[in-house]
């Protein structure tokens, strides 16, 4: 095949999933279900034809583009909103995913006849929620839950992977070489997750330094410094025996949180380069699959999916958040939100590339079971999260504004859209005699279905969605202000 057409191919599964992904908002279909489906469709079996079998290319493909999505999650996430949250949701990472995987493993021995190590690696593999799906579809089906949920959902489900990658490696060792034990795997794992969180926080600090004494003339070299720098980050700590993932994802949200020049443009391009990243590795792996292998395995993938889905995942995070303020309803929607979806699959192309006995089985529930949990959890998340009673009654702000024409005042400045809660202070005053603090501005209000242009005299009123460019250190005061 020429160059010239594997570009064209390229160039039109891209554009076909740009275009899915804007249906998938109009249907409630998640989007990263759509790329799978794509990538199945051009595949081997499908009528797309084409032939695709290069496991390690899939997973490489399927590393890089994690690494990014990683580092643009952790780019995007406030230190304030997971700072309540963050011992809990670092203990729901990891214990939930060893809990998930034990009882996967129990059950693959019972009714799949897995050996208890086979199905331990199968429940590694199958219990970290995806990074991915998560941030596609919390963000894209207007889920906005109370108590901070959403930020414990996301933190989860970015530090999750460490663990379920070293599990999966070291379960493929072990079974490719029996004279490796388990407890051998302890040290091991504290090892790689402590040099990943020294290098992940330091490799952040270094990064806000390097970009903002740079000088660079260009502005466009900022983003290329920027790749650079995480491609290091996580190259570098795997090589010294560190969670490249964790420090990937750690240094993300150290750097977001500081200030660096042409942040906001960074930013947007991180965004949009970690949908790119999404796009190539569902669709890589949808190509991987051939649909004809799962048929056989409907009956086994529909049982470990439902038993991962209602069982193996609500009791691995009740047991995790056993001591903590959360209600059985917060509980069962942190549950219903664990979603699966390309990394479990580019982690079952380890055992694949080992030569395990049992690889190509494990490959194919593993796509099966994902499929189920992007299909079924995806698409009823919002309604779930309704039912339960954990969807916030006030939506979230959702100004549309031209990011091009949005001024930086400097280098801490940022947009923010708050709500006028009902009681609040600022209800019925003036924007003049809300006593803002230095460095806040109001540039929008929202009110009902219109959009006004606010003077000093305008009156606030309940429910207002305001929208303000602030001083990241004038923040907190001008929250208190608004109620």
């Amino acid at each position: 095949m020429s160059l010239e057409l594997i570009l064209l191919i390229a160039a039109l599964l891209l554009i076909l999933s740009i275009i899915a992904g804007k249906a998938s908002l109009r249907f409630g279909v998640p989007a990263p279900l759509l790329f799978l489906l794509i990538g199945m469709l051009a595949g081997s079996d499908g009528p797309g034809g084409i032939a695709f079998d290069d496991a390690r290319l899939a997973q490489s493909v399927g590393v890089l583009a994690l690494v990014l999505i990683l580092f643009s999650g952790g780019l995007d996430t406030d230190l304030q909103t997971i700072r309540p949250v963050l011992w809990t949701g670092l203990i729901l990472a990891n214990l939930g995913v060893v809990i998930s995987a034990l009882l996967v493993a129990v059950v693959a021995h019972l009714l799949l006849h897995f050996s208890l190590l086979e199905g331990f690696l199968l429940g590694a593999i199958i219990s970290s929620t995806d990074a991915a799906a998560v941030f596609a579809v919390m963000r894209t089906r207007d889920v906005n839950l109370r108590d901070n949920l959403e930020g414990l959902i996301e933190l989860e489900s970015g530090s999750n992977d460490p663990i379920a990658v070293f599990l999966t490696i070291g379960l493929t060792m072990v079974l490719a070489d029996p004279s490796r034990s388990l407890a051998s795997l302890a040290p091991l794992f504290v090892l790689q997750m402590t040099i990943g969180g020294v290098a992940g926080y330091a490799l952040g600090r270094i990064m806000a330094i390097a970009i903002n004494r740079a000088r660079l003339q260009l502005e466009g070299l900022y983003p290329a410094l920027m790749l650079g720098l995480v491609l290091l980050t996580y190259g570098g700590t795997a090589l010294i025996n560190g969670s490249g993932f964790l420090a990937v994802y750690l240094a993300g949200i150290v750097l977001g949180n500081c200030d660096f020049a042409h942040k906001r443009s960074l930013l947007r391009f991180y965004d949009g380069l970690a949908w790119l990243m999404q796009i190539a590795m569902f669709l890589v792996l949808g190509l991987l699959v051939y649909p004809s292998r799962l048929v056989p395995l409907i009956g086994e993938g529909l049982l470990m999916s439902a038993f991962l889905i209602f069982v193996a995942r609500p009791v691995a995070v009740f047991v995790s958040l056993a001591f903590t303020r959360y209600d059985w309803r917060a509980k069962a929607m942190v549950s219903w939100a664990g979603l699966r979806g390309a990394a479990p699959i580019v982690l079952a192309t380890f055992p694949l590339l080992a030569g395990l006995d049992r690889a190509g089985v494990i490959f194919n529930l593993v796509f099966f079971i994902v499929l189920t949990s992007v299909l079924i959890q995806g698409t009823t998340i919002a309604r779930v999260a309704r039912w339960l009673g954990v969807q916030q009654s006030q939506p979230p702000a959702t100004f549309r504004y031209p990011q091009e024409f949005i001024p930086q005042v400097s280098a801490s400045s940022q947009l923010v859209e708050l709500t006028v809660a009902p009681g609040s202070p600022a209800c019925g005053c003036a924007i003049m005699e809300l006593g803002l603090p230095r460095g806040a501005l109001v540039v929008l209000i929202h009110r009902n279905t219109d959009t006004l242009v606010p003077g000093g005299t305008t009156i606030l009123e309940p429910g207002d969605r305001v929208l303000l460019l602030t001083e990241r250190s004038a923040l907190n005061e001008v929250r208190r202000v608004l109620g």
